[in-house]
Order: C-alpha cells, then structure tokens, then sequence
C-alpha cells in the first residue's frame, strides 16, 4: 500500500487559500471520487444506461464495504437511503406504538434524532430527553433513564456540536437486558472512528455519506439488524423494494427478505458510484490509521487554542471525541469570528455556542497552523 503522505497528495487537491475544517458537516471529495463521478457522467452521456449491470456491481461492492465499515454480519442488513432523516423515519414509523410508550433520547442530539420522535406525540409516545451535559459518565445517566415503559433508546455515537463520543457498548447492552431497540446516529463517527455493530448490539444504525466518509449528499447507510428486518411496517412502496425486482410483469410480489425492502424506489447510481470510491480509499488506509491520525490534529487544535486563551467547549479527553473542537473566546462576538475566519478561507462552522474545526487524516498541519493565525488575530484587524 502507499505511504499514507502519498495517498494525501495525490488524493486531495484542495484550493491552497482554504483551511478546510468542516468535514463534520460536509466534506471535500478525493480525486478518485471526482474521477468516478466524471467517469459515470461521462459513461452516461455517451450510452446511457448500457452498462448498468456493471453499475448494479458497483452497488453491491459499496453494500459489502459499508459491511465491513460498521462489522455487520452481512451485506443483506445494509439498506441505501437517501438520508439520516430517512433512515430514522423508517425506524420510527415502521415500529408498532402504543400509547404511553416511551423513547429515550439525550440532550445533545441533532435535530434528526429528536424531530422524528417528537412527532410521535399524537400517537401517546413520550420522548424523555436526558441531560448528559454536566455529567462525567453519560452513559449511566443514560441507562438509568430506561424504564419499563421504555421501548426505543436513540443516541448519535458521536455528538455533533461538543464531539462527545459515547461508549455505545454498555448502553447497547443495558437494552438488550431490558428488550429496548438500540438506535445509532452514527453520522459523525463512521469514517473517521472505529465502529463495531455487534459489540454494542445496535438494533438500526444510520449515516449519511457527505461527512467523514467523503461522499455525496443524497446517500445514506441504513443498517437493520437480520431479526428487524421483517419486523418493521413498511411505509413506501415502489419496484425496486420487492423480492422479484426487474420481474415486471410479475402481478404477485412481497418485500425483499433483505434490507433492499426499505428501497422503494430507484438508486442514487451518482452517489453510490461517489461513495463506493471514497469508502475505497478509507477502508485502504484503514479506519484506526485515520482515527489515530485525526486524533493528534485535534490534540494539536486543542493544546493551540487554549495556549491562545480560548476555550474549548467539546470534549478533551482522547478516549471522549472523535473529529471535533469546539471553541469560543469569553466576551468575544462569536458569530464575528466565525465570520473573520469564513472571509480568511478558513472552513468550519457555528455549533453548540462556540465555533466547530473538524479535520480529517488528510488535513495538512500547515492548515491547523493557518488556520490558528486567523483564529488569534483582532477582529479589528
């Protein structure tokens, strides 16, 4: 395999004057994704669909890496979405409710993973929110939150605006003791941490691919465990999520006894021909390199910016973040910050109070180094 410093430059040729520190939200592509989405468009203008056998392989080869991504036990538990958002619609209205049941979420989740249960409201569902944000050990505080009432727990692996990376494994187990569906966001991890589906017993995990892994928007992992499979209520229906797909006429038809049931309609071939070549090139340099990697740069962020007296407002303890710093200054027009550094080409973005960097392994330090030198200087400079 290349040396990982050749695998960078040769891969990423971003614009020189950017400081790009927004892969939490969405991320540059490598070069063998442009190549392959200019290679597809390219392939289409000119045949059209000819080779769409060869695409549909392309489609099964990213099911089998977005498999050995997260560790399932089979590429037939993968299901490709459009969204996060998706995904956990179809958790939520795919599940048989009754009155008084309750899900637990905490109370640093994004939007996605508190309005799709909030709107469970109608049906008698209660959403108990547990505040994780002054506590040393979250995950207890979320277990304990379980009661009998209790039929769904959903939490994001890694929070979005404080980087807090929770220990899925204690929680995961807590809910099979108790038979409460385990639910992960994994949007800010997959990709840049290292995630073991069958170690903290997740029941659906999601992820959009535009983030840490280096794809397109528009395309999402969804994850159902083989025994939910069948389980959960169907709410969209289309040709491409029945068992006999290409059997047109076919008047008779039932689900897919796999994943693909939740594919109601026709792939994103764009997307998965993007992701497919970006989750190639992470699963090459492998995904403890990468962590290892983006784990000293954000050392590097964190030890830089309290020297430079701001404060850090995500999580400094290694074992306790992934990919994300969150600072602000005290008394400091944050949003005038945020601006000073979007006008100097320094790429990030205004969460959770503070301003977010989010590096990934490909990030040159040169950039942390940059990037810091607008950080520090006046706003009336």
């Amino acid at each position: 395999m290349p040396a990982i410093v050749d695998l960078i430059e040769s891969e990423f040729t971003l614009s020189e004057e950017l400081c790009y520190l927004n892969h939490a939200a969405v991320s540059p592509w490598p070069k063998r994704t442009v190549d392959a989405v200019k290679c597809f468009a390219e392939e289409n203008g000119s045949n059209g669909s000819r080779y769409y056998e060869r695409w549909l392989k392309t489609e099964q080869q990213l099911r089998r890496q977005l498999q050995t991504l997260i560790g399932a036990s089979s590429s037939d538990e993968i299901a490709l979405l459009k969204s996060t958002s998706e995904a956990l619609s179809v958790v939520a209205y795919g599940l048989d409710w009754s009155a008084g049941d309750q899900i637990i979420i905490s109370s640093q989740e994004f939007p996605s993973n508190r309005i799709v249960w909030e709107s469970l409201k109608p049906l008698g569902v209660d959403l108990i929110v547990v505040d994780i944000d002054s506590t040393a050990n979250p995950e207890a505080r979320i277990i304990d939150a379980i009661t009998a009432r209790t039929r769904l727990l959903s939490v994001s692996s890694v929070q979005y605006a404080t980087g807090l990376a929770l220990d899925l494994d204690p929680i995961g187990a807590a809910c099979r003791r108790q038979s409460v569906v385990f639910c992960v966001d994994a949007i800010q991890s997959l990709g840049v941490k290292p995630f073991d589906v069958e170690a903290c017993q997740a029941d659906f995990v999601m992820a959009d691919g535009h983030k840490w892994m280096l794809g397109a928007e528009g395309l999402a992992l969804f994850y159902c465990r083989r025994e939910w499979i069948g389980r959960l209520s169907l709410k969209q229906y289309g040709w491409h999520m029945v068992e006999a797909m290409g059997d047109y006429d076919r008047r008779d038809w039932q689900p897919a006894a796999t994943a693909r049931r939740f594919e109601c309609g026709s792939p994103n071939m764009l997307g998965i021909h993007a992701l497919h070549a970006s989750l190639g090139l992470l699963l090459q340099v492998g995904i403890q390199r990468i962590f290892d990697s983006v784990s000293d740069k954000v050392q590097y962020l964190i030890d830089n910016i309290i020297n430079y007296g701001g404060v850090i407002v995500s999580e400094t303890a290694p074992a306790r973040r992934a990919g994300i710093v969150t600072f602000r200054f005290e008394g400091e027009d944050i949003e005038a910050r945020y601006r000073h550094l979007q006008e100097n080409g320094v790429i990030c973005a205004l969460r959770g109070g503070g301003i977010r960097f989010s590096p990934h392994f490909h990030t040159p330090e040169d950039v942390l180094q940059r990037a810091l030198t607008f950080f520090c200087e006046p706003l009336n400079s």
